[in-house]
């Protein structure tokens, strides 16, 4: 089939921006996609990438900011991550699905736009589609008549939400089943989309011809049906997980895309895609320079779109002799308010702090990126009540700091800044420059807003810094990269009445669209706890200490903390010097300053490690010890598999305990257990199997894990066997592990 060139000429082509609310348009710009004239030289290919512009399909994704994602389905009753395709469909029953629910607290949590996982890996469809029985079709809920999607259709219209859809390529329903149409071997042929089923026609009589075999023609037509019958859509998700490679079914983008564009031309295409990316992992960590505009070395139209995970992905430097291409390409911070994507449980599953999403808001948001959050209803099919309460919190959050300007009334060397117009802006008279702000009245500020009138002049600073003019002489107080669709500067809170924002490096001259000043009172430090091999837990509050920090904690804020499950308050034990729990337990600590609390950190403490030792399916202690060192930033890396033995980890406690579960703790950079059994003994000789599980997400969101055993065992040795690494990795890995006891 002939490359859609159309999908990216009309992105190509140029628009003159003749007038201006700043004056004369200063040159060509480019839509989305700019071609690297011959002979250019690097610093033109810099400054030709600064005439790019959104397309206003990515510019209406960037201003909605915040986003939800819903992981919902046959995985939130089988406890899974990824489903195998064998589920039966009759499993996925909620119990009492609201989606209204949903809605109404992502809006109070200041969610624009929700993503819906309509059908995840294991190929189960969430709507009422012609194409295939395994679906919400097959289970009892509403006998069969139950629409998942269409409900929260309905609701996002009830609260104003734009919907987006992700449909998985991945669909191991069609590998595993004996026709299915996955990888089938059938021809690329002319089909027409969408194919007719009897009894049930289209209102919508349109219909488009491609090249596609059995599984794209599945897939085709099933996109019809989402973009037709459930619109308008503003987002289609394509996620790039291969769950059983070898099928050798390729996957016709060029179709998918000119449907997309021909029945939702409103919807950016993220992923494996060319409208948006993924900021390369789902921990909620970004780049410090975060750049919309990338370098390509072909034309967009034969680019397959490769994951970015790199910390630099269009810094100067990556602009090289080879690139002929800039491409208009944002990038999304996503992951889960929960540790992994769907529902498990409410007592051994995580959840995030409000601290931590309003830091990942204000990090992702406010660092040229979007933000989008995944919330997974439970069994029910309502988000539970530890969720709610955070996204409350959070929307709470950001409409008391950012829904108030403290520089309204005040007046700016560059007023156009302040008059809350994206559409017009302060051009710079050259590519470093400043301008200054004066507030009101003197007052406390912590936080800085500033956009770039990137609809009209592209992304152009490269770094700059935030100066306060505070007892007679300006003081520098932060200081960012680039700064795009927004930049939140978050400094320590001074006292001011006047600002200075200073662009020291620039690819053209800048254009600052927005320029705001707020104040957020902050709750107090997250407290942070460790506790040593001997069994010794000391804690403190804030990042700096940390837990390879070996010196004092900052206990300048009072700690209180529980050690039998209950909240801490201002009755509860104060924290005042190290205390030993040899036996571990869980413990909740918080910061209290006055009548504010801070968030709440709880913490499962492993069994002492002192004495212990451990060996890997070899036999090899010294590497293998360190998953039981007590210290996060050694860590125990395997053997590859030598004749097919499974990999194995044998820890030895120095004594016999009553174990009820462990917690595992990978290294970021390198060692992860996707899937394990655990066993244990008593002697090291005779071994019984307790529990299997596995570790959802982990290699994209490295963050310590929790598992609860069913029963309490008796054991002196304990054996994680049977372990897989994710993503076709060869080894496995963990930075620490805790043995948990009564």
């Amino acid at each position: 089939m002939k490359r859609l060139g159309f999908l990216f000429t009309t992105f190509f082509l140029f628009i003159m921006l003749l007038i201006s609310s700043c004056g004369k348009g200063d040159g060509t710009y480019y839509i989305q996609t700019a071609q690297v004239p011959e002979g250019y030289t690097h610093e033109q290919k810099v400054e030709l990438s600064a005439r790019v512009l959104p397309h206003p399909r990515q510019m209406k994704w960037f201003e909605d900011e915040f986003f939800g994602f819903i992981h919902y389905g046959p995985n939130t009753y089988t406890g899974r991550e990824w489903g195998n395709g064998f589920e039966d469909a009759t499993l996925f029953v909620p119990g009492d699905l609201n989606t209204d629910q949903w809605c109404e607290l992502m809006k109070d949590a200041g969610i624009r736009r929700v993503v819906m996982v309509v059908k995840h890996h294991e190929g189960y469809c969430l709507w009422q589609t012609r194409y295939t029985n395994y679906s919400v079709a097959s289970s009892p809920w509403l006998n069969g008549q139950g629409d998942v999607l269409r409900e929260l259709v309905k609701s996002c219209e009830k609260y104003g939400l734009r919907l987006g859809i992700y449909l998985s390529p991945a669909d191991l329903y069609q590998i595993e089943s004996p026709n299915g149409l996955y990888g089938n071997g059938s021809e690329f042929t002319q089909r027409v989309i969408p194919r007719p089923v009897e009894g049930r026609a289209f209102d919508d009589k349109r219909t488009f011809t491609y090249e596609a075999d059995d599984y794209n023609e599945y897939f085709l037509n099933q996109l019809f049906e989402l973009l037709t019958e459930y619109g308008p859509v503003y987002e289609v998700w394509f996620d790039g997980a291969h769950p059983k490679p070898g099928t050798k079914q390729t996957y016709n983008y060029d179709a998918w895309f000119d449907l997309i564009r021909n029945l939702a031309p409103d919807a950016v295409i993220f992923g494996k895609g060319p409208d948006a990316r993924w900021c390369g992992n789902e921990g909620g960590a970004t780049r410090e320079a975060e750049y919309n505009v990338i370098p390509l070395t072909q034309s967009p139209d034969t680019y397959h779109w490769p994951d970015k995970m790199g910390e630099n992905v269009a810094g100067r430097d990556m602009i090289t002799e080879d690139t002929k291409y800039f491409h208009y390409y944002p990038a999304e911070t996503n992951t889960s308010i929960r540790h992994g994507w769907f529902w498990r449980n409410d007592d051994e599953q995580q959840v995030r702090s409000a601290d931590d999403v309003f830091d990942i808001y204000e990090r992702s948001v406010g660092g040229n990126s979007v933000f989008h959050l995944n919330i997974p209803p439970n069994k029910d099919g309502q988000f539970s009540a530890r969720d709610a309460e955070v996204l409350r919190e959070v929307g709470r959050r950001i409409r008391q700091v950012y829904d108030n300007d403290l520089l309204a009334g005040g007046s700016s060397s560059a007023p156009k800044v302040m008059d809350n117009n994206q559409d017009t802006w302060w051009q710079a008279p050259g590519k470093t420059a400043e301008f200054m702000v004066k507030l009101p009245q003197k007052t406390t500020v912590n936080r800085v807003v500033i956009q770039e009138a990137i609809a009209h002049r592209g992304e152009r600073v490269e770094a700059h810094h935030l100066e306060a003019f505070i007892d007679g002489r300006w003081i520098k107080v932060a200081e960012g990269k680039t700064i795009g669709y927004k930049r939140i500067l978050r400094f320590p809170s001074v006292e001011t009445d006047e600002l200075k924002l200073v662009i020291t490096n620039s690819r053209l001259a800048p254009a600052i669209s927005r320029f705001s000043v707020h104040y957020y009172d902050e709750p107090p430090k997250a407290v942070v706890v460790r506790s040593d091999v001997s069994g010794n837990v000391t804690m403190g509050v804030g990042t700096s200490f940390a837990w390879k920090d070996h010196g004092t904690a900052d206990l300048s804020q009072s700690i209180y903390y529980t050690l039998d499950g209950s909240e801490p308050n201002s009755s509860s034990v104060l924290y005042a010097e190290p205390i030993n729990l040899p036996l571990g337990g869980q413990i909740k600590a918080r910061a209290i300053v006055g009548d504010r609390l801070g968030a709440v950190t709880d913490l499962r403490l492993g069994i002492a490690k002192d004495g212990w030792r451990a060996y890997d399916a070899s036999g090899e202690s010294e590497r293998a010890s360190r998953a039981v060192d007590g210290n996060n930033y050694t860590v125990w890396i395997s053997e590859e598999k030598v004749a097919g033995a499974p990999l194995s980890l044998t820890i030895e406690m120095n004594t016999t305990h009553q174990v009820t579960g462990l917690a595992y703790l990978p290294h970021a950079h390198g060692g992860f257990i996707e899937a394990f059994d655990v066993e244990v003994s008593t002697d090291g000789q005779n071994w019984r199997k307790i529990h299997s599980g596995e570790f959802g997400n982990i290699r994209n969101d490295p963050s310590r894990r929790i598992v609860l055993f069913n029963a309490t065992h008796q054991a002196k040795f304990l054996r994680l066997s049977n372990l897989k690494a994710p993503g076709g990795l060869t080894r496995v890995g963990a930075a620490e592990i805790d043995i948990l006891s009564e």
